[in-house]
């Protein structure tokens, strides 16, 4: 399956444990309206930091892009990760339980940078695998 050379950057350094590529993938004022995010429009900066301490507490995780649809500058995307809980995840404590979690993206892209970001993934069961719910 060929994906956006946008979503695969950003994937690959997700994969790396490498949130700096949102650099690249994301412009500048992207604004990512992200449910259940401590705030619901995030900065790219916030972002990056929110991903970054899902991969601190998931430092071997690992996304994958199963499908993607793309439409004028529409681009819909449905991955799933799978990961150790072995780092801290804000209060809690490692579990050193495998959890396994999808979510769905839908990005609005001029050139290949996405300009504004809607994600929705299963925290809810992410926390279930992991024990702390």
């Amino acid at each position: 399956m060929e994906v956006t050379k946008y979503e695969k950057l950003w994937i690959d350094g997700l994969n790396r444990g490498d949130v700096s590529v949102a650099d690249e993938a994301f412009s500048p004022n992207c604004v990512i309206h992200m449910a259940g995010a401590p705030e619901p429009d995030l900065s790219v900066a916030a972002f990056k930091d929110l991903v970054g301490g899902l991969l601190t507490a998931f430092p071997d995780l690992q996304l994958t892009v199963e499908d993607q649809i793309i439409s004028g500058d529409k681009v819909a995307t449905r991955w799933s990760a799978v990961g150790t809980h072995t780092g801290p995840l804000g209060d809690s404590q490692p579990t050193g339980n495998r959890a396994r979690f999808e979510g769905l993206i839908f990005d609005r892209v001029v050139g290949e940078q996405v300009i504004e970001r809607w994600e929705q993934w299963d925290q809810m069961g992410m926390l279930q695998q992991i024990g702390i719910v």
